[in-house]
């Protein structure tokens, strides 16, 4: 539409105030049906400028009179100010995906049906990427407000409680790893607390120069590497979060987590569906791979790669050249001086380390206790569902159980119960044991390694200074999360000062600082290698300018 156009068309809305008549259009006879939100299908013929501005006045001055006229069938995906566009979209040329549902999408998707291609399940990465780009270029056109159904749609899906209950009793089935109860809690955290399109504040500038927005705009088509440890929780905030900025999101799901990990996006799929917004916003493939990860990475429309995982896949996105967002691993410490609530802290100390069976990266994996009050606390964390291990030889026993010849932790032990654990070994234990506290010195393996098993080692310091330095020692400049139980202020900031991790929890259990009993929102993509820390929205977006010169300053 070029100036001369536009010029006609305010002549004929205007002179339809002075009640010159408007031709209604007549839609055609019979409207193509509109094609299914996931199935491609071919542009619609463009109309001639004419006729598109012809339809846009006789629509503007039919809803003026209060009546609605239906655009013509082959014009339905271009029309400016078509209902037809729930989204609000202004360029949706070849859109299929705008189209709300009619209400007769399934949510009911066996563990079968998950696997199929389909509702965002792809053959191939390719394909997935290509389909991704295409859905978000079409998103680019849809209002903040559609933005914020599609996220509190996604929210709606997760907070169902029997299916809450169905994925978190198949992440324990299929990966082997921690128990349903806290998965829920994590599932329903990412769901309920994950930040939406609140998270994007714009900033302005004005003054004599005129005036300048800045403001969050999406990077594109995001590859999100998910991990076996935390599947569902990773995708349900990711997409939260990916799509409140504007992105699609392609995911590369742990193997061992692959059912679970398409049927989330399957019912991602479906419910953005009925809400009208593009198709393929959120995707995946049949069979993820190191291959189809490695497809991904190296993808060309693939603007943004984001890894939660361990060192290894944050340094391999790195390489990429492209710009990534690394969560890798941490070794919380938790520091315990002669000023804690000693009771509290043992109970918070045995909850939090055995909360999901220690997976989680923000959890206890070491205690440095002052020596004044270490037997103390062991007897209160005895007391909340610690089992004591003294003897040397069961010591060896869960050394050569859960770690490898390298010294890592064996996969098939992580996230193992303690009652598991303890039952290698030899030791039966009823199920109120939740973690093996072990008295070691800072040397050993348990110690200096990320177990991500509820075994949990106590190391005593002379002097809570001593014990700070200890705790920064052992993070190992992950820069991830640490607890202290302390009533001394002055130690506290101290500790935060020295150990500079993301997350910094004082006088709580470790998944306070996740949002569980403590305040603010929740992140399961906590980047600490590469510098963004709690991701947000906004962590998945560009800040760009936007400069009016000489104008729009009014003061």
């Amino acid at each position: 539409m070029n100036d001369t156009d536009i010029n006609d068309a305010v002549s004929r809305v205007l002179a339809g105030f002075s009640g010159a008549p408007v031709q209604a259009i007549v839609p055609a006879p019979t409207a193509a049906p509109i094609a299914p939100a996931r199935a491609p299908a071919p542009a619609p013929a463009s109309p001639t400028a004419s006729s598109s501005i012809d339809e846009t006045v006789a629509r503007i001055m039919a809803e003026m009179a209060g009546t609605k006229v239906a655009p013509a069938a082959e014009n339905l995906a271009t029309a400016p100010f078509s209902d037809h566009c729930p989204t609000g979209g202004t360029d949706c040329t070849g859109c299929t995906g705008c189209e709300p549902s009619d209400g007769l999408v399934s949510f009911s998707i066996s563990d079968e049906e998950a696997v199929t291609l389909g509702d965002g399940v792809f053959a191939t990465m390719d394909e997935a990427v290509e389909a991704a780009a295409e859905a978000q270029r079409q998103y680019l056109f849809c209002t903040m407000q559609a933005r914020k159904s599609f996220v509190d749609g996604i929210r709606e899906v997760f907070v169902d409680e029997a299916f809450l209950e169905r994925i978190s009793r198949m992440t324990v089935e299929h990966t082997g790893m921690g128990n349903v109860g806290d998965k829920i809690i994590k599932n329903r955290l990412a769901a309920q607390k994950t930040p939406g399109i609140e998270d994007l504040k714009t900033e302005a500038v004005s003054g004599d120069d005129g005036l300048t927005l800045v403001e969050y705009s999406a990077f594109g088509v995001i590859g999100a590497i998910t991990p076996t440890t935390n599947p569902t929780e990773t995708i349900i905030c990711n997409s939260i979060g990916m799509l409140a900025a504007g992105n699609s999101a392609v995911f590369s799901p742990h193997p061992r987590a692959k059912v679970v990990s398409l049927l989330a996006v399957k019912m991602i799929n479906r419910k953005l569906a009925t809400l009208g917004a593009p198709a393929n916003l959120v995707v995946t493939v049949q069979a993820p791979s190191i291959d189809n990860t490695n497809a991904m990475m190296t993808h060309p429309k693939v603007r943004m790669l984001v890894a939660t995982g361990g060192p290894s896949i944050v340094k391999t996105v790195l390489s990429t050249g492209k710009k990534a967002i690394g969560a890798g691993a941490g070794n919380p410490p938790v520091v315990v001086d002669e000023t804690a609530d000693i009771e509290k802290a043992a109970k918070d100390i045995v909850n939090g380390c055995s909360f999901d069976n220690n997976l989680p990266c923000i959890a206890e994996k070491e205690v440095i206790a002052v020596k004044e009050i270490a037997d103390f606390l062991i007897s209160q964390m005895q007391k909340n569902g610690a089992y004591l291990v003294k003897d040397p030889a069961v010591i060896k026993k869960l050394e050569e159980l859960v770690l490898t010849p390298k010294g890592g932790p064996q996969t098939n032990c992580v996230g193992k119960s303690a009652v598991y654990l303890l039952d290698k070994v030899g030791i039966t234990v009823g199920p109120e044991i939740r973690v093996i506290l072990i008295e070691l010195p800072k040397e050993h393996l348990f110690v200096r390694e990320e177990l991500m098993m509820p075994i949990l080692p106590l190391v005593r310091a002379d002097h809570v200074d001593q014990a700070i330095d200890l705790a920064v020692e052992l993070e190992n400049g992950n820069r991830h999360t640490a607890m202290i139980h302390s009533t001394n202020v002055r130690k506290m900031t101290k500790m935060a000062k020295l150990i500079q991790t993301t997350i910094f929890v004082k006088n709580g259990p470790s998944y306070a600082g996740i949002g569980v009993g403590g305040e603010g929102y929740t992140t399961f993509t906590i980047a600490g290698p590469t510098g963004e820390g709690l991701t947000s929205p906004k962590s998945f977006a560009r800040r760009r300018k936007c400069v009016m010169a000489e104008a729009l300053n009014v003061r």
